[in-house]
């Protein structure tokens, strides 16, 4: 079993013992404010020493494993971990995936689900950015398949996200999961205003995931917006708040 720093949440899945991954919360950093106090997000408006800072508090407990941080465009890219961490800067996409021990996969998250990945090995890890954008356009599917490994040996855990009950979407939305698979319906229930639904990015993802032959999939059932000790939340606080961060690596 990993030890995990703080309160951040570690899968509860089957990954070989080589596989470390977490999730963190807002414990454990410096900033303060909207942003206290494990903001790890550098455009989020808090103090870019404080995040650097936040940064290196993470760092320092992952054992020399390198971060392929991403900048994050609710797309459907998904890059090679280890290129990222050579970019000069962070390169745009919502996903990547790490094949070399000691290279992180990381996605940032403040409602959006984030999704870890690893096959039965620990020989390949994956980390991904769903927001309902990127959910609806593919990014899941398009991580798997970039695995290069069959989806039946792929395992998957779904970090907190905006829950079923705090997640109010109009029509567009509900259109857009309905386009690509018409049996997604139960995962939206009619909110009190016309036009407006209840969606489930946990059964949502599930539903794609399981179209894309991933069937071992762990977690959900969080939820960011009701959680205001733990998680920051975009909806919740207005769009001012921070980030937290999830990572996958391998350490061999």
């Amino acid at each position: 079993m990993q030890t995990v720093p703080f309160d951040w949440l570690c899968p509860d899945w089957p990954a070989p013992p080589t596989v470390r991954a977490w999730t963190t919360t807002r414990t454990g950093g410096v900033s303060t404010g909207a942003f206290a106090a494990m903001n790890l997000g550098l455009h989020s408006g808090d103090e870019t020493a404080c995040v650097q800072q936040n940064r290196a508090i993470l760092a320092a407990h992952m054992a020399g494993a390198r971060i392929a941080w991403l900048e994050q465009v609710h797309g459907v890219q998904v890059l090679d971990a280890e290129a990222a961490c050579a970019a000069a800067t962070p390169p745009q996409a919502d996903a990547s995936v790490a094949t070399t021990p000691q290279v992180a996969c990381a996605v940032m998250t403040a409602d959006c689900l984030p999704v870890l990945l690893c096959e039965a090995h620990g020989r390949v890890v994956a980390a991904a950015h769903a927001g309902w954008r990127g959910l609806a356009a593919g990014v899941l599917e398009a991580t798997v398949a970039r695995m290069g490994v069959p989806p039946a040996t792929v395992m998957a855990w779904l970090g907190p996200a905006i829950g079923a009950q705090a997640f109010e979407v109009g029509e567009d939305v509900r259109s857009a999961f309905l386009a690509v698979d018409a049996d997604c319906g139960a995962a939206f229930v009619a909110a009190d205003a016309p036009g407006k639904w209840w969606a489930d990015l946990y059964a949502l993802a599930r539903r794609r995931l399981a179209r894309a032959g991933v069937t071992q999939v762990y977690g959900g059932g969080l939820c960011t917006v009701k959680d205001v000790a733990r998680f920051f939340s975009w909806r919740r606080d207005g769009g001012r708040c921070g980030r937290m961060v999830s990572v996958i690596w391998s350490t061999n």
